[in-house]
This record gives structure tokens, sequence and C-alpha cells, in this order.
């Protein structure tokens, strides 16, 4: 079974793979592409996959817009920390719908339910088979609407405060160790990596700025371009170095500052 896997986070694609190893030895990852422009150009130029296993956030934009600009036969499982996705997610053929942090027991579920699908004795779902398929997508995401992390327990000397996550202007990581700067100044060290983070946090609220800094709304100041597309991030409190956006997903943090 070949598999395209688009993820635009390092650590994301390798724990995949690695997930990927252990449900499906007999895999083989043709290809880790971390845009949309990227996943267009493969598509246009290599055989249709067996199977795509797609993030929905991407470099420069929603993987969802892949299979809206181009015919993609191969079947689909998203993996994502975005659940209000899953209605377009549904009309790109999509076999399952896991949130971040994947487990192990979803994602062989996903891969036995494609197998079964694959089977002689199991017909492809019909086009007018339409309603039964989204009503089975959504029955499957978390119930009641997903909750999003409000709260952290951070230590200041020998005491544990209970910190909102309103509170916090951004999260960075640097040598393993992920620190919590509040609106008001204050550092705290967390025990969560910024994947961990961008899957608990609410999306619409806290976004990856890079691989180092993910950064809450209301501490985003300013955005000034910057050489080779690029876009440099004024944030209030300022970290103590520069935090610059790549080009390709300058377009993103721009639809996100934008609701």
């Amino acid at each position: 079974m070949t598999v395209l896997l688009l993820e635009d986070e390092y650590p994301a694609a390798e724990r995949l793979q690695r997930l990927l190893r252990q449900a499906a030895p007999e895999a083989q990852v043709v290809a880790v592409l971390d845009s949309v422009a990227g996943a267009l150009q493969w598509l246009d130029t290599y055989p249709a996959p067996d199977l795509i296993l797609s993030d929905i956030q991407l470099a420069d934009g929603l993987s969802l817009e892949v299979f809206e600009q181009t015919v993609v036969r191969s079947p689909v499982i998203f993996t994502t920390a975005y659940d209000a996705y899953a209605i377009r997610a549904f009309k790109a053929n999509s076999v399952d719908y896991l949130l971040k942090p994947v487990k192990l027991a979803e994602l062989t579920a996903a891969l036995t339910k494609l197998q079964e699908w694959r089977t002689p004795t199991t017909a492809p779902p019909a086009p007018d088979d339409t309603a039964q398929r989204l009503e089975r997508l959504l029955d499957a995401l978390p119930r009641p609407e997903r909750q999003f992390k409000t709260r952290f327990l951070v230590r200041s000397g020998e005491q544990l405060l209970p910190l909102a996550a309103a509170q916090a202007a951004w999260f960075q990581s640097r040598h393993e160790t992920t620190t919590l700067c509040t609106l008001d100044g204050r550092r705290f060290v967390v025990e969560y990596t910024l994947e961990q983070l961008e899957s608990l946090l609410d999306p619409m609220q806290f976004f990856r700025l890079n691989r180092q800094l993910l950064a809450q709304l209301p501490a985003v100041q300013r955005l000034h371009p910057h050489f080779n597309g690029k876009l440099l991030v004024e944030l209030q409190p300022a970290p103590s170095e520069e935090i610059f956006v790549s080009r390709e997903k300058a377009g993103a943090v721009k639809s996100w500052l934008e609701g």
C-alpha cells in the first residue's frame, strides 16, 4: 500500500510514520509534503497513491483546497486538531477523520475500515449514500462539541498556580523546554510540547507561527513584510528573539488574524 503524507509539522509527520509502521508494516510512504502547492504538483506528476494521510492545516493553507482544485481518487484519512472541517473533509473521499493526537488504535481502525471498503464483498459507497456517510462521519466526532484546554497548573517557586489559557500570550519551545509567557509578562515552564498544545488549545485563538512559537491572538500586535515573502511578527510581550513566519505559512497566518 502506497501512502502520501500531507503534514507541515516535522514532529507530527515523524509520529504518524511511526504509527503507520506499527498499524500497517507493509505500507510505503512515497512522499511527505507540507503544502497545498506541493501536493497539487505531486498529484499531477505521480500515480495516485493507495491512501492519502492528511492534516487539515498545511504551510500555505488548508489541505481541503487540494481536493477542491483537482480530482483526487485516492481515499483519505484526515489527521487534524480541528473538528470544524468535517463536512468539507467528508466530500474529499474521506475514510475517517481522526483528531490529534492520533492514537494507534484509531489509526488501525481507520485502516481496517479502508480495507473493508476495498474487499470484493463490500461495495464502495454509492453517490446517493451521501446522507448516511455524512451522518456516520459526524457521529464519529466527539460529543458534546470538543472542549479545548482552558487552564494550566504552573509552578511558581514552591507553589502551584492555576493559570487560565486566556492569560497566555505565547508558548515558546527552546532546548526541549516549553515556556508559557503571560500577557502581563510572567514566564513559566510547562510540561507540554508545542505539538501537544496545538492539539489542546482553541485554533481560533492560538496559532503555530513557526516551529518554535505558538501565539494567542491578543499577543499579535503587527505584521511586517520581510525579505523573500516572510513576515516578521511583532508580539507583546516580546520574545527574546525575532519571530518570523515563512512565506509558505504567511497566507494562513493572515487568514487566522482576519477570523
